[in-house]
């Protein structure tokens, strides 16, 4: 780092300050800070006025003029994440709006930016980007869409920003970062990251640097290391060399989850070359502006080093109960508030906390309390307009004497909200496995040979009816076929409506990922809330379409529900039923994405699901009409074909 730039800008915001302060902030001996502040005066950068302890500095015209391409021109803020470690606090609020001692800390490192003179700054945002809105009217910062937030992580976040980076000098923070003093300036004399010194063993970026600070080698974990921790400068020379071979990584194939600092660290280590050699993507970075290869590893940035409590990086909600005690006793989120008030016991008290995969209908996390393990489920945007809580809670009541459900502790027929049991070590059906898929038919036909009976139904005329009018009302946009294909579902409609076929208590969502193997051998068919009187055969077909089945495997898994062969009017029913589940699922899909939640193929894999399998239904139909317009009866009455 320019150690003469760093004497004029300290100057420049400190003239009282003394040279044994000045050896202190640049971390050098006061000896050396004597030799720099000689050679600044030599250069005519500073001048000096009074003696001994009334010394002055002062910086002169030169030095301003030294300074003017160290001039900060502004700020990116990575905002974009979901901050998985912090559920169930960011179901609701992104991490960086959490607060910490009443403040909250993408605003804190705002405020900060702007004493420093900061203004001109950029958030990227993706995870709950409406939040962020109101920030564009207190401190006037602009807002960026990262439209690959939920599958891509940093690198991706960078390259959509990298307008914003392009001959500038910025500094690129991150909205969860806590720093204790304010550690922005207007002026910066060469690209760096802050580092914090680590005792012990480290599972951090760790960082290996000369006496002047330049970083020459980052490595994952070690041991008494300083490392990565904190925000990062980017001057618009160290951006020039990295952003071209930043956008050559993004266009290679398995660097969807890098972070950016993994691109820094492999043009250090002569990886970068090595991958995109492979990849046949050098020319594309050369052609982008940027150095030749050989350049790589000679990339300037330096280790900000920072004292010790200066910078912090929460990993997780218990790290910053520790850091705020208030999160220890009042998170201000409903969730945690409410297995507080099931168990009876403070939040402090509530422990372990881990998301689950986010399912396409809720979100969930797992924790610990009162020696055991449990499951709150956090009902998802829109939820309320599709479930019907009341329902799905008198299904539990009534199957529960079955034994075939998860443990339910609380059930909120209003909110949606659930509390059960966690099962550890148990795993979910594995659709490939046959011998998993017969267990899970066995469950199946238990449920449907019960006799239980409740007083909804799963209409599934009703309920693409419905899901067709939320996408309308909602602006979801429809297929460019929709209306041909609505009319085949249709046809689908009356001739399972003809069959009138007899119904029992079904599950609707018995997909792979709804049944639990547990260690000691028992299943459990978890999440009922589509659970009403319907067609047994329906499920049968919805797990098939969950599956990704083609026709074969649809079949066999129909064969092992009955144990024999289908009939004919059988395999219409499940090949009818499959398509008028795809088409509803797709519809609901489509209506998910109105409301900003995108489920990508799924959405087209289940409308295929309807057109494939309405041909398919049109050519049993025919079958079975041609069968019995030309079969004779055998001696027991039985059309021979």
């Amino acid at each position: 780092m320019d150690r003469c730039g760093l004497i004029c800008r300290t100057i420049l915001e400190r003239p009282d300050v003394t040279q044994r302060e000045l050896a202190r902030c640049l971390d050098v001996s006061l000896g050396t800070a004597h030799g720099l502040l000689k050679e600044c005066a030599e250069r005519g950068y500073i001048g000096e006025s009074g003696q001994g302890e009334g010394r002055k500095w002062e910086l002169l015209e030169a030095g301003r003029d030294y300074l003017k391409p160290c001039k900060v021109d502004g700020a990116l803020v990575i905002a974009a994440g979901f901050g998985s470690r912090f559920v169930p606090l960011t179901f609701e609020t992104p991490k960086g709006l959490l607060e910490v001692f009443g403040e909250r800390m993408i605003e804190r490192q705002l405020r900060q930016l702007n004493e420093a003179g900061i203004h001109d700054i950029t958030i990227v945002v993706g995870y709950l980007k409406e939040k962020f809105e109101y920030l564009t009217d207190k401190f006037g910062v602009k807002l960026l869409y990262n439209p690959e937030y939920k599958n891509k992580n940093t690198l991706a976040t960078i390259y959509h920003a990298r307008d914003v980076l392009r001959g500038r000098n910025m500094y690129l923070l991150s909205s969860d970062n806590w720093m204790r003093e304010n550690m922005y300036h207007s002026y910066e004399c060469g690209a760096w990251y802050s580092a914090s010194f680590q005792k012990g063993d480290t599972k951090e970026w760790c960082l290996s640097f000369g006496k002047k600070g330049r970083i020459q080698e980052v490595t994952v974990g070690g041991r008494d290391q300083w490392v990565m921790y904190g925000p990062a400068y980017f001057s618009r020379e160290f951006t020039a060399e990295f952003l071209p071979v930043l956008e050559g990584y993004y266009q290679a194939p398995g660097t969807e989850q890098f972070y950016w600092e993994q691109v820094y660290m492999d043009m250090l280590s002569g990886e970068a070359r090595r991958r995109l050699e492979r990849e046949k993507l050098v020319e594309t970075v050369l052609q982008a502006g940027g150095q030749d290869p050989e350049k790589w590893k000679k990339i300037d940035m330096y280790a900000n080093c920072q004292p010790e409590n200066q910078v912090y990086e929460f990993e997780n909600l218990e790290e910053l109960r520790c850091f705020d005690d208030r999160y220890q006793h009042h998170s201000d989120n409903q969730a945690m508030a409410l297995v507080s008030r099931v168990f009876g016991i403070p939040e402090s008290e509530i422990h372990d906390l881990k998301c689950l995969k986010s399912g396409m209908t809720n979100k969930s996390f797992i924790f610990r309390a009162k020696g055991g393990q449990y499951i709150c489920r956090v009902p998802g945007p829109g939820t309320d307009l599709l479930i019907n809580r009341k329902q799905e809670k008198r299904v539990y009541d009534a199957v529960r004497p079955l034994g075939v459900t998860e443990r339910v502790l609380y059930m909120d027929e209003n909110t949606g909200y659930k509390i059960s049991e966690y099962y550890e070590g148990s795993r979910n059906a594995d659709a490939g496995s046959w011998e998993d898929m017969e267990r899970c038919m066995e469950v199946l036909r238990k449920l449907h040979r019960s006799g239980i009976r409740v007083e909804h139904r799963f209409d599934i005329r009703e309920r693409i009816d419905f899901h067709e009018k939320l996408c309308l009302t909602h602006g979801g946009v429809l297929f460019e076929d929709y209306e041909k294909v609505r009319g085949w579902v249709n046809w689908l409609l009356e001739e399972l409506e003809k069959l009138d076929p007899q119904e029992c208590i079904c599950h609707i969502d018995a997909n792979v990922d709804n049944y639990l193997f547990l260690e000691n051998g028992e299943i459990r068919l978890i999440d009922w809330e589509y659970a009403g009187m319907c067609w047994p055969i329906m499920d049968i077909s919805m797990c098939a379409i969950y599956s990704y089945y083609g026709e074969e495997d649809t079949e066999r898994l129909l064969r092992l529900y009955l144990g024999r062969e289908p009939e004919a009017e059988e395999l219409f029913m499940v090949y009818a039923c499959a398509g008028l589940g795809g088409f509803l699922w797709s519809l609901w899909a489509v209506y998910k994405k109105a409301l900003g939640e995108e489920f990508g193929e799924y959405t087209l894999i289940m409308y295929r699901y309807a057109k494939k399998y309405y041909k398919k239904c049109v050519s049993l139909k025919e079958k079975i009409n041609s069968c019995s317009d030309k079969a004779s009866s055998g001696p027991d009455g039985i059309p021979n074909c």
